[in-house]
């Protein structure tokens, strides 16, 4: 017997599909995405409870890439729900990582395949400044009132659930196996082999996603990947991005006295730290945002025709957003939002030096601090940039060092900086004109989910690694509310967001590859 969902699903394809084969009795059906969306609506609509009772369960396992026995929890979790789908799934391993969950539906003859990814850990939490558990999920309506959404007659899509991960990555994730739900229910079979990627270490910073794309190539070196990570379009509006920007993190550290002295007795006289970094932070960016560093921008590659094309049909939501985060003005000489995305930044993350209010003191402080992220464009890298900043560093005058100087390096340089580099990656970009890139845009479109198409987000996530070592395209499609508290307190996820994500990967699963739409991958 078919369930109450499938009957549905299969009275609504009767009247839908497309007959190929010159219509002929009994030929070849062929799902197009647009039935397939349509298809999606009319089953989750019918099983959104138990689409929320999942995701709730999911979301109510800790997830910090650090806790090991929790974050095997989610893994096993996970690896259960694809197996539930008729996936093949297994954990692939590499020493102190979390696990991926691998999962994969082959389909005969098929000459490609599409691996989705998404990462199945969070951030970090501060769970005295939610408002409620980050791991309690908990539903609100559009003006933050709990809701029992067990005991409601329907689930109203302008409700959000929060806890972490909700958006950022899990969502994604639910919205996915649904999907595969759909097509199950409808009999509908993919023309191209599906994978399924979740990472366990992504807000981690993937420090060992090289390590399992060396070690696992037949599982890991796919036709192309989609990355189901971050946000959509300001707008609401779904979107897909092509590229990332690049990171590098950088700390400096400046040197005063030896030890804290009165500022009335030697101010003036004694060198204060906190005026020497402050400038020396003026010195390495302008207060518009433009990097002053000799060279930095030399190897910055401008964009091409089809990027500054699609620049152009962004939707334009700058006043809304200055009046959400309330500035009354902009960095960049009153460029675009993403017309800045296209080129590298320089941020300042935090300062650290003395104290302030009640435990303020009249004392030159030792030394001052400060974080510092770079963002990279193509065709810029960490190894590149590393070298211009620090001669720039020397060029005004500094000392740079690796270590914290002892006695003799004071006395003998007037200005000391120590150096410490973080972590980083280069940028990635795929062209917005590859048939791929073409495809996925024909596919959300016939959904009914024109995509906004971004060339680059941003953030910085390490897409240069998919695409090793052929240039694999790597296309990021995320689904995740704009204003989802992505890292923060209060993480949530919108419902529609999460239903467009059904009817999207629906489509997407079963119009890849097919007749009618662009199918290359390159």
């Amino acid at each position: 017997m078919f369930s109450r969902g499938a009957v549905g699903i299969i009275a609504f394809v009767a009247t839908h599909l497309v007959v190929a084969g010159g219509g002929e009795p009994g030929a070849l059906v062929e799902f197009k995405p647009a039935v397939a969306a349509k298809q999606a609506r009319v089953w989750r609509t019918e099983h959104e409870r138990e689409i929320m009772a999942e995701f709730v369960n999911f979301v109510a396992v800790p997830n910090l890439a650090d806790d090991g026995p929790n974050i095997r929890r989610n893994a096993d979790a996970l690896r259960a729900m694809c197996e539930k789908r008729g996936l093949t799934t297994r954990l692939l391993t590499v020493e102190n990582a979390p696990p991926i969950v691998f999962a994969e539906l082959t389909v005969p003859n098929a000459k490609r395949t599409i691996a989705f990814y998404a990462h199945y850990d969070g951030q970090p939490v501060d769970a005295a400044r939610w408002k409620s558990e980050p791991w309690t999920p908990t539903m609100r309506d559009a003006s933050g009132v709990d809701v029992d959404w067990r005991k409601t007659t329907s689930l109203d899509p302008e409700w959000r659930l929060y806890g972490r991960s909700t958006g950022d990555d899990k969502a994604p994730i639910i919205a996915m196996l649904a999907a595969l739900d759909v097509l199950r229910a409808g009999e509908t079979k993919p023309a191209v082999n599906l994978r399924f990627v979740f990472e366990g270490e992504e807000e981690a910073g993937s420090p060992h996603l090289a390590a399992y794309l060396t070690k696992y190539p037949q599982e890991l070196r796919p036709d192309a990947w989609i990355l189901c990570d971050g946000p959509v379009h300001q707008s609401r509006r779904m979107q897909l991005y092509f590229g990332a920007r690049g990171t590098v993190g950088l700390d400096l550290t400046v040197y005063g006295p030896a030890k804290g002295l009165h500022d009335g007795h030697y101010g003036n006289w004694v060198p204060s730290p906190i005026v020497a970094l402050t400038h020396l932070i003026d010195s390495m960016r302008d207060e518009d945002g433009r990097i002053l560093i000799k060279g930095f921008a030399d190897e910055v590659q401008p964009p091409t025709f089809a990027e500054l094309e699609a620049l152009k049909k962004i939707p334009d939501v700058e006043s809304d957003l200055r009046r959400e985060f309330q500035i009354g003005a902009t960095e960049g000489g009153g460029k675009p939002l993403n017309e800045l995305l296209m080129a590298p930044a320089l941020n300042v993350r935090g300062i650290e030096a003395g104290r302030v209010g009640a435990q303020a003191s009249n004392t030159i402080p030792t030394e001052a601090r400060a974080s510092i992220d770079f963002r990279l464009v193509p065709k810029e890298t960490p190894e590149s940039i590393k070298p211009l900043v620090e001669r720039h560093l020397e060029a005004q005058g500094f000392t740079v060092v690796r270590e914290t100087p002892n006695t003799e390096m004071r006395l003998a340089h007037r200005k000391i900086v120590k150096v410490e580099w973080g972590s980083g990656y280069p940028s990635a970009r795929t062209p917005l004109d590859l048939p791929l890139s073409r495809e996925l845009t024909e596919i959300m479109i016939a959904a009914g989910h024109e995509p906004i198409r971004l060339p680059t987000m941003g953030g910085s996530i390490p897409m240069y690694l998919f695409q090793q070592p052929e240039n694999t395209p790597v296309i990021g499609l995320p689904i995740a509310n704009h204003d989802d508290n992505q890292h923060a307190e209060d993480e949530n996820i919108r419902l529609q967001n999460l239903w467009d994500g059904i009817e999207v990967f629906a489509a997407l699963f079963s119009g890849l590859g097919q007749a009618g739409v662009v199918s290359d991958t390159r």
